[in-house]
Order: structure tokens, then sequence, then C-alpha cells
């Protein structure tokens, strides 16, 4: 096969981006096409959540306004990057464009909404609207009322913003939480809050069950590990304030799977 002057130069173009990935290097191939100033609290993140391929998924909690899209949409490149490009946005409905204009703009990557016009039409000339060579946005209802479509796919990443919505997922009248964690189990999942304990440390039992219900055990286990007061308000877990190191060290693992600026 005859190789023209332009295919050569792509090829070797090829050959400068291969690196290991989850390396530093890898990460540095995906920014030198990106738009965007970054922060190095931005790329600690992002490589947090690129560091273990055995991990189930990481739970990103900062403050507002510290730019947790950013850190996503460079994990995202650095998938799509390594041609992993089955990847899902679950978001609140109010924030899917957001989140297309960020991706197609900051990271130059092909975006589509998954909505009901747009899944009716894909509907007539495919079997599964889902399996589009794009990164797939969609809120959080469309994702439950399509949860046996998206179960279909075997998703190589999904990135859940506002995942605090999930923290109740361990109670059986959460429907939609329980919809969607049945429905992602099987990929990597990456969840975005800014806000994931905002009345009682179950709310943190519920957010990483999300990621692997194995993690703290049932409700009941996890109560009688922590819970050193009960009174009539419900449960105080004051023996998870102390500093994550120690935490982890006891054999649970938060510093795998909890990206927390403050901590």
């Amino acid at each position: 096969m005859q190789i023209t002057d332009f295919h050569a130069t792509y090829y070797a173009y090829l050959l400068t981006r291969q690196t290991h990935e989850n390396s530093i290097t890898a990460l540095a191939a995906t920014l030198q096409d990106s738009r965007v100033y970054l922060n190095p609290h931005q790329i600690e993140a992002a490589l947090f959540a690129l560091h273990s391929p055995y991990s189930r998924g990481i739970i990103e909690a900062d403050e507002v306004g510290l730019g947790k899209t950013i850190v996503e949409g460079i994990v995202i490149a650095q998938k799509w990057a390594e041609e992993r490009r089955r990847i899902l946005v679950i978001v609140p409905a109010n924030l899917r464009r957001q989140w297309q204009i960020e991706l197609q703009e900051k990271f130059d990557l092909p975006t589509m909404i998954m909505d009901g016009d747009t899944f009716g039409n894909l509907l007539k000339s495919s079997t599964n609207p889902f399996l589009q060579d794009s990164v797939i946005i969609t809120s959080y209802n469309f994702a439950h009322a399509k949860s046996s479509y998206i179960k279909a796919v075997d998703w190589d990443i999904s990135v859940i913003d506002e995942a605090h919505k999930l923290r109740n997922v361990y109670k059986p009248d959460n429907v939609m939480a329980r919809s969607i964690h049945e429905t992602l189990r099987s990929c990597y999942r990456l969840l975005l809050t800014a806000t994931p304990l905002q009345n009682s440390f179950m709310e943190l039992y519920g957010l990483v069950s999300f990621i692997d219900e194995h993690t703290f055990g049932d409700i009941d286990s996890f109560k009688a590990q922590f819970a050193t007061l009960r009174d009539e308000n419900g449960w105080e877990f004051s023996d998870l304030t102390e500093h994550p190191r120690q935490y982890a060290e006891r054999g649970l693992g938060r510093d795998e799977f909890i990206h927390d600026y403050s901590a």
C-alpha cells in the first residue's frame, strides 16, 4: 500500500501522541489540544480520577466555582483520546446545554443532547439511539425513563453532575436514584457534587454505595461500625470525622474514591 506524504505526517503525529494511559504524559498530550486555562488543583483532580483502572469510580466533592466541569472535561477528553468513546453524562435538565458548550468549545469533543425529540428521531433508524459516536448528555429523568436502552450500552465512563441528588439511593422509595444506579452498575462512575453531605452522614453512605455498595456494607453494618451516639434526631457518626488517611488505614479506602480539596 502506498503511503502519501500526508498519511506519513499523520502517522508520525499519532506516534508522538502514544503514551501510557493514566500517566501524566498521556494527560499532557490530551491537554495540548484543549482551549482552557487550568489550575493545579484541576490537574490533580483529573489525575486522581484517571489513576486506577480497577476503581469503580470516584466522588469529586469541592466548593462551587472550583471548576468541576473542567476537571471532568479533561477526564472525558482523555478517554476519548484513548478511543474509549462510550461516554454518558447525566445532569439536571437545565445544565445539559452548559455541558455541551463546555465540552465542545474547550475540548473540541463531539456531543449530543439526548432528549425526547432526538431519541425519537434516532429510533427511526437505530435500534438504540444511545449508540452514537458522540459524548451523550442527558437528564436524570430521561436516563431513568430510558434505562433499558442505556443499560444495553457498554459504557466506558459515566459522569453524573449534581450527584447529591442520588444520596438517598439506599432508600427503597427513591425510585429514580435506584434505577440509575442499576443502569450504570457495570461502568466507571464519576460523581460531581459541591454538597456531598447536608444533613446526615447517611448521605455519605448513599453516595459511596452508588459507586460500590460493598465498601460500607449494608446500613446496619455502617451504623454499627461508625455510629457512637443515637438520639431522637438520628445517628451521629463522629468516628468518620477523622483525617482521611487514618480512615483509609483502617481498610475502608476513602482516599481511593473520594477527592476532596479540603481534606
